[in-house]
């Protein structure tokens, strides 16, 4: 897997966003079940994010708003941005189950939501990307080949 240049700091931002997104979908859906439209939005978001990097809504917050104003400043790793790209998709993909479960069963498309958001705050907090983990165990058990 090449390594190249990947500036964590986008990759918190994102992470902030699907967290503050899943928890005002949870929190207003006590009020007004509309609020839950915000979760297919977020999957649509993070899978268009994933397809194309410039299409993630977050992280283009980031370059475009918060980095350029000194708001939050850039953290350059040298990383691959493969892993963490997948750790969006699969995140995306949960997303996309909960927005199946939400009209049928509503608590438990919440519940699949706030999984995401409860995994992108262990990696917002720790620095653990259980996404990333997932790409990692199935490039090693060659059910994904790794780039």
């Amino acid at each position: 897997m090449a390594a190249s240049i990947v500036d964590h700091s986008a990759l918190k931002v994102n992470q902030a966003g699907i967290i503050v997104t899943v928890l005002v979908a949870f929190a207003g859906s006590a009020f007004s079940p509309s609020f839950e439209l915000l979760i297919p939005a977020l999957a649509v978001v993070m899978l268009l994010g994933t397809w194309r990097p410039e299409l993630a809504l977050f992280k283009q917050v980031y370059f475009r708003v918060l980095k350029p104003r000194g708001t939050v400043k850039p953290r350059p790793v040298e990383d691959s941005p493969v892993p963490h790209n997948f750790a969006q998709g699969l995140g995306g993909v949960f997303l996309v189950v909960a927005t199946v479960l939400l009209p049928l069963l509503p608590e438990l498309g919440l519940a699949v939501a706030l999984l995401v958001a409860v995994l992108a705050s262990v990696n917002l907090a720790f620095g653990y990307c259980v996404g990333c983990q997932v790409y990692f165990l199935l490039g090693r058990s060659g059910v994904l080949r790794q780039a």
